[in-house]
C-alpha cells in the first residue's frame, strides 16, 4: 500500500535515494491506473472470499456462518466509514497523528483529481486504500471468533477503525510521525498486521476462553475451505504487495517476486518444523506457513531483494510456528485462529528484518551508504509504537463495547453455536 509522495520520499531518502528518484509531474497513466484497479480487486478477493473462507474453515461447523457474517459485514461497514471520514483523516492534512477533515465525504475528490501517487485518479487511490482498511479490521475476527456478540463486533470495529487503523495509516503512510522518522513499511507490517495482531490478543484476553477450551475438541471443521481461503489470500496478496508500488513498474515486479518466494519459503519451513516436532507436516501447517510468509514479506516487499525475501520467509515460518504453539501457551489467551501468533508475530519479524534486508550488501534496494543499525533502530521504534497504540485503543474499544452492549454471548448460546443463536441459520443442511 503506497503512501503519498511526501511520505514515500521520506522512506526513499532513508534508503539513500536522491530526491529526483521519486519526483514526477502529476499526470494520469493508463497502465498504472489499470494495474491499481486490478490490485484493488485482488485485495477485495483476499477478504471476500479469501479471509472469510480461511477463518470459516478453521471454525467449528456451528460457528461457520457467524465468521463469514462478521468478515462480510466488517468489509461493508469499513468501506463506508473510509469514504465518510477515514480517507480524509488518513491522507489529507499534515498532522503527526491524524490528517484533517478536508476530504470528509470525499469532498474535493473528482474524476479530474489525481491521487497522491501522482499517476492514478484519486478515486482509484481512495478505493485501493479502503480495501486495506477493511481487511485489517476483518483480520481481528479470527481472535474473538465463536463467542462474541455480533452487535459488539460492529461497535468495536467502528471504534478500532477510527482510533487505531486510521491514525496508524496516517502516522506511517500519510506523512505522520513514523513516516517522518523514516520507518519502512512497504505494504502494512505495522499498519495492518501488528496493529490487527495486537488487537486480536487484547480481545482474546478480555473475552476469555471459549466454553470447553482445553477440554473439548475445537478442531477446524473444514481444512478444505481453509486451504481454499489461504490460496485466495496468496493470490490476492499480489495486489496487496505488488499493488503497493503504486504503478505498473519494476518495483511492482520486485514486490511480486518477493511475495512468491517468501511465501513459498515460509510454507516449507513451517511444515519442516512441524515434521521435527510431530513427525509429520499438516495441511493446516502449510496454509498457516503461507500466511506467515505473506505477512512477514509485506513490509519488506519493495525493499528486500529476492534472496533476502527467501531468508525472511524461512525465518518467519519457524518463528510463527513457535508463535502459535510455545508463545500461545505462555500467553495463555484463547486466540481462536492465531491472529497474534501469525499476524502479530509475523508482522514484527517482517518489520524488523526489513531494516536488515534492505541493505544493498544483502541484495536490498537501499543505496550504498545505507546504515543498517540506524534503520533497524527506527524499525524497532515503529514496532513498539504500534504495539502500544493498538493495545491501548483496543482495550478501550473492547471495554466500551462490553459496557454498552456486552461483549460475550451467554453460555447456552455459545454452546448452541452462533450460527443459530445470532443469525438463525446453519452452514450445512441436516
Amino acid at each position: 500500500m503506497k503512501k503519498p509522495v511526501a511520505t514515500l520520499a521520506l522512506g526513499l531518502a532513508a534508503l539513500g535515494f536522491p530526491a529526483g528518484a521519486w519526483a514526477q509531474a502529476p499526470a494520469i497513466d493508463s497502465g498504472d491506473t489499470a494495474w491499481m484497479l486490478t490490485s484493488t480487486l485482488l485485495v477485495i478477493l483476499m477478504t471476500l472470499p479469501g479471509l472469510a473462507l480461511f477463518y470459516g474453515g478453521l471454525a467449528r461447523s456451528k460457528n461457520m456462518l457467524s465468521v463469514l457474517m462478521q468478515v462480510f459485514t466488517i468489509f461493508a461497514l469499513v468501506s463506508l466509514l473510509w469514504a465518510v471520514y477515514g480517507y480524509s483523516l488518513a491522507f489529507a492534512g499534515e498532522g503527526r497523528f491524524f490528517g484533517s477533515f478536508d476530504k470528509v465525504f470525499l469532498n474535493g475528490v473528482t474524476q479530474d483529481s489525481i491521487g497522491a501517487l501522482q499517476t492514478i485518479p484519486e478515486y482509484v487511490f481512495v478505493a485501493f486504500q479502503g480495501t486495506f482498511a477493511a481487511i485489517t479490521v476483518a483480520l481481528i475476527v479470527g481472535s474473538y471468533a465463536e463467542r462474541i456478540r455480533f452487535a459488539a463486533v460492529l461497535l468495536f470495529s467502528v471504534l478500532w477503525f477510527t482510533f487505531a487503523y486510521v491514525p496508524m495509516a496516517h502516522i506511517v503512510w500519510g506523512g505522520g510521525l513514523l513516516g517522518q522518522d523514516g520507518a519502512l513499511d512497504f505494504a502494512g507490517g505495522t499498519v495492518v498486521h501488528i496493529n490487527a495482531g495486537v488487537a486480536g490478543l487484547v480481545g482474546a484476553y478480555l473475552l476469555g476462553k471459549r466454553v470447553g477450551y482445553g477440554r473439548e475438541s475445537m478442531a477446524p471443521h473444514s481444512l478444505t475451505l481453509t486451504m481454499v481461503g489461504a490460496s485466495l489470500l496468496w493470490v490476492g496478496w499480489f495486489g496487496f504487495n505488488a499493488g503497493s508500488a503504486g504503478a505498473a513498474n519494476a518495483l511492482a515486479g520486485l514486490a511480486f517476486v518477493n511475495t512468491v518466494l517468501a511465501t513459498a519459503a515460509a510454507t516449507l519451513s513451517w511444515i519442516a518444523g512441524e515434521a521435527l516436532m510431530k513427525g509429520k507436516g499438516s495441511m493446516l501447517g502449510a496454509a498457516s506457513g503461507a500466511v506467515a510468509g505473506l505477512v512477514a514479506v509485506t513490509p519488506a516487499a519493495g525493499f528486500a531483494g529476492p534472496m533476502g525475501a527467501i531468508v525472511l520467509g524461512l525465518v518467519a515460518g519457524l518463528v510463527c510456528l513457535w508463535g502459535v504453539h510455545g508463545l500461545k501457551r505462555w500467553l495463555g489467551a484463547d486466540d481462536a485462529f492465531d491472529v497474534f501468533g501469525v499476524h502479530g508475530v509475523g508482522g514484527i519479524v517482517g518489520a524488523l528484518l526489513t531494516g536488515v534486508f534492505a541493505a544493498p550488501g544483502l541484495g536490498g534496494t537501499a543505496a550504498a551508504d545505507f546504515a543498517m543499525g540506524h534503520q533497524l533502530w527506527v524499525q524497532v521504534k515503529s514496532v513498539l509504537f504500534t504495539i502500544v497504540w493498538s493495545g491501548v485503543v483496543s482495550f478501550v474499544a473492547y471495554k466500551t463495547a462490553d459496557l454498552t452492549l456486552g461483549l460475550r454471548v451467554p453460555e447456552d448460546e455459545e454452546r448452541q453455536g452462533l450460527d443459530i443463536s445470532a443469525h438463525g441459520e446453519t452452514a450445512y443442511g441436516k
